[in-house]
């Protein structure tokens, strides 16, 4: 919460306190929607009512709109039917599909029902698109004119259009409104009233399908330094437009998703207050790393027995010592790796498109990671075999270069894994930023303990 966002709780509790709803409406009425829905987050139930009840009608569903999906549940709860009906009316279709597709299914028929025919359609129609594609976040407002249309005709349509927001071009299309392009707005100023739209239409533009996974949709404006783009059915028709400031949300969204993600937990528990919710969500992902660290145990009961059979149970004893050291180090080195390469493949960068060239680069990284740990590792294996009183020994000498040599190979297989696992997790349609998570940092911590025992069991 921001300083402002603090100062502006302080001054409405003792508001709510006293119950001076006059005041309380006179003060939030010219703030933020956006502050206020940080604020009414922090407050209990009867004063999120109080505060929805004191707003005009459409900052109180722009509140709506952009409070989390937890608090937006309760205040589901509060609303009635009709009271919730009447604020979604003053909402985009988009944005009105996002907070209508989060009621249950019985709840959201009924609400669709009680909408006029006309609003409802649209929302309807955006809501059978995935909630992650183009045509999920897209606003199927749109201002479009015929190639065939004068200048003059173009200005009358904008003036006469709805749209309350920006807009720097209008959009060209066929009598079957197939898309063609696009005309700046500063052409219909400086332009003849009777210029043809078709003879200033610029025809090399960027465009989305509806299919087209929102992650792209980003990168596209990223990219391009995009303001607007417009949105095509299967077919090429126009069906709306994508703006910047959606493209911010949905890159705020990813982010979040991605880093949840990687850590091994979901951002649903963010949208929860339930903590057997979180517990069961992270539990999810914490069970098969339960799994996994039992694997990592079996692997080392069966090393114990090949020591005791070859009489070597001190051996196994010193070479147990070290095995956190191997494991953490290897399973951070591949996080390390992934994490570069899910970071890129989401940026959708090129570089991190072409896996011979990442290959070449990370496998020198690893290299040089490799040896470097591998030596400093010795060295500290052999410190603390000296703290021991065990410097003399043979195999305390083979034991350190056993360890140097497993800190080496463990390294470059975790890497290894770092790297490969997302382009293979991308092939396959799952999000690679799971093989960042939990899962194969666990899997790299049997990998490398059973290379560092296999490698003490033959070097001493």
């Amino acid at each position: 919460m921001s300083d402002g966002q603090r100062q502006l709780l302080e001054r409405i509790e003792p508001l709510l306190e006293s119950g001076d709803t006059a005041s309380l409406g006179e003060l939030l009425n010219h703030e933020r929607s956006s502050d206020i829905a940080e604020v009414i987050e922090l407050v209990d139930n009867e004063d999120k009512r109080t505060i929805l009840d004191v707003l005009d009608k459409p900052k109180s569903a722009r509140v709506l709109e952009k409070v989390d999906e937890a608090t937006r549940a309760e205040l589901f709860d509060l609303l009635k039917a009709e009271e919730l009906s009447t604020l979604l009316s003053y909402l985009d279709p988009d944005d009105a599909a996002d907070v209508i597709s989060e009621l249950p299914e019985d709840e959201r028929t009924e609400l669709l029902e009680s909408i006029p025919p006309d609003e409802s359609a649209e929302i309807i129609e955006l809501m059978r698109y995935s909630e992650d594609s183009a045509g999920g976040i897209m606003d199927p407002v749109v201002v479009s004119v015929r190639e065939d249309a004068t200048v003059a005709q173009a200005v009358s349509k904008i003036r006469a259009s709805e749209i309350d927001e920006d807009f720097y071009f209008i959009f060209v299309v066929d009598r079957n409104q197939h898309y063609l392009g696009y005309v700046r707005v500063r052409f219909l100023l400086t332009r003849p009233e009777d210029t043809r739209i078709g003879d200033v239409i610029d025809r090399d533009t960027l465009y989305v399908t509806t299919d087209t996974d929102q992650e792209h949709v980003k990168n596209i404006f990223s990219k391009n330094d995009l303001i607007v783009v417009p949105v095509l059915d299967r077919n090429h028709k126009l069906v709306g437009r994508i703006t910047a400031d959606r493209v911010i949300e949905v890159a705020d969204e990813e982010a979040a998703e991605d880093l949840y993600t990687m850590a091994g937990t979901d951002a649903d528990e963010l949208d929860n207050f339930s903590a057997v919710h979180a517990a069961r969500v992270r539990m999810t992902w914490l069970l098969p790393c339960l799994i996994g660290t039992g694997i990592t145990a079996l692997v080392l009961m069966f090393f114990k027995d090949r020591f005791d059979i070859q009489n070597l149970s001190l051996v196994y004893a010193a070479a147990f010592a070290f095995v956190p050291m191997i494991a953490a180090i290897s399973g951070n080195a591949g996080l390390q790796t992934s994490a570069i390469v899910v970071s890129g493949l989401a940026t959708g960068r090129l570089a991190a498109l072409r896996l011979g060239q990442v290959f070449a680069r990370e496998v020198r990284i690893a290299m040089l990671v490799a040896v470097s740990c591998g030596l400093i590792g010795g060295v500290a294996c052999a410190l603390l075999l000296y703290m021991k009183g065990n410097t003399g020994n043979v195999k305390a000498v083979r034991l350190m270069l056993a360890f140097g040599a497993a800190m080496f190979s463990a390294i470059m297989v975790a890497t290894t894994l770092g790297l490969f696992l997302p382009f293979l997790f991308r092939r396959i349609s799952i999000d690679p930023a799971i093989s960042s998570g939990p899962l194969v940092t666990t899997a790299n911590d049997s990998i490398s303990v059973a290379i560092y025992m296999t490698l003490t069991l033959l070097l001493v």
